[in-house]
């Protein structure tokens, strides 16, 4: 009998919406393996829900820095999580992202680790606001204009989500739509090039053995699998994306009309 947890159980059927009895038999199917338990899933059709973000785990905020370096721009993204909406717009927790961000940017850190070592203490702003507090992740982009976009899903929260992009000169006539539209479509590539290897292979397995299993002809499983991995493409690499502004051009074309480039982004989600 295969070996795994209740809490093996419990993430896969958060992360797919199918239920208990078809994740125990993918888990039984895949000898206790949870990724190849979640291939299994795809490939039946068990996935509950398609396309969602991942459920907020905690309240909190993002908050950004832009600032000058070298004859570049450098922004930097943090994300620091608290209990409850209560503290996330409580003002003092608002100025205690401001600064986190702050120190992130002037010493360079891009974890949280080296933004306690770099002098940023989190614990006292904690027994102050009577709370558990964390910095959870922190992203920075460079390039010769950079954009940020922060985004508020409540009028009395701080912004939960929030977009920083990298652009060319001619780039930054779109970076500022461009941001808006990663904030909305959740790009998780720039290129089709930063998908990686492993990621491409196992979607084209995917797409292929879910044909097999709908009895689509062996002669047009190619064609079905080149079509399956355009869209994955479409979904989930940016310059691939529809663009939200005018659905019928891709984001690649609206920079080639602008004549600039996207040369980075990073996207937090509160909790996602």
């Amino acid at each position: 009998m295969a070996n795994y947890t209740a809490a093996e159980i419990r993430d896969l059927r958060e992360k797919t919406g199918a239920g208990m009895m078809d994740v125990k038999r993918a888990l039984d199917e895949a000898d206790g393996n949870v990724e190849k338990a979640l291939e299994i899933i795809r490939v039946k059709g068990l996935k509950g829900i398609a396309k969602r973000e991942c459920r907020a785990a905690s309240e909190g905020l993002v908050a950004a820095d832009i600032r000058g370096e070298n004859g570049q721009q450098v922004g930097t993204l943090l994300e620091v999580n608290c209990e409850t909406d209560f503290v996330a717009k409580n003002q003092k927790f608002i100025d205690m992202g401001s600064q986190a961000v702050s120190v992130a940017a002037e010493s360079g850190a891009t974890t949280p680790e080296e933004l306690e070592s770099a002098g940023f203490d989190i614990t006292e702003n904690a027994a102050t606001l009577g709370e558990k507090l964390l910095v959870r992740r922190i992203g920075r982009v460079t390039g010769a204009h950079v954009e940020a976009y922060l985004h508020k899903t409540a009028k009395d929260l701080p912004p939960q989500v929030g977009v920083l992009v990298a652009a060319d000169e001619k780039g930054a006539e779109v970076a500022r739509d461009i941001a808006m539209h990663i904030a909305a479509y959740s790009p998780l590539y720039l290129t089709r090039d930063d998908v990686p290897a492993e990621t491409v292979e196992s979607e084209r397995h995917i797409a292929e053995e879910t044909a097999r299993n709908e009895g689509k002809p062996e002669a047009a499983l190619t064609k079905i699998v080149e079509g399956r991995m355009n869209g994955f493409f479409k979904e989930n690499v940016l310059l691939d994306q529809a663009y939200a502004r005018d659905p019928k051009k891709s984001v690649g074309k609206v920079l080639e009309e602008a004549g600039g480039t996207v040369t980075g982004f990073v996207r937090f989600r509160v909790g996602a």
